[in-house]
């Protein structure tokens, strides 16, 4: 299956949360880059060990959440939040 067929989706809270901050928007923008050409390596991302392709995406002190479904190609990121509040 080829990688950069995946496309990327966003809830609009994440959509909200990035028009609020134009900073954390470019450097977002930035790592969405490298995620649509597959180089997970030089991201910080891990899976998420509660959930099968769930994923949380760390730039500076926010938290992305993503859900990679293979089936129809796309990367959904569903939740952004700071690191203190992401995981409640």
């Amino acid at each position: 299956m080829n990688k950069n067929l995946y496309t990327i989706k966003f809830h609009h809270k994440v959509e909200k949360f990035l028009k609020f901050h134009v900073e954390l928007r470019k450097r977002f923008l930035e790592k969405m880059e490298l995620l649509t050409n597959w180089e997970f390596e030089k991201l910080d991302i891990i899976p998420l060990k509660w959930k099968n392709n769930h994923y949380r995406l760390r730039i500076w002190w926010y938290r992305f959440f993503c859900e990679i479904v293979d089936e129809i190609l796309v990367i959904y990121f569903y939740d952004a939040d700071t690191r203190w509040d992401a995981y409640k």
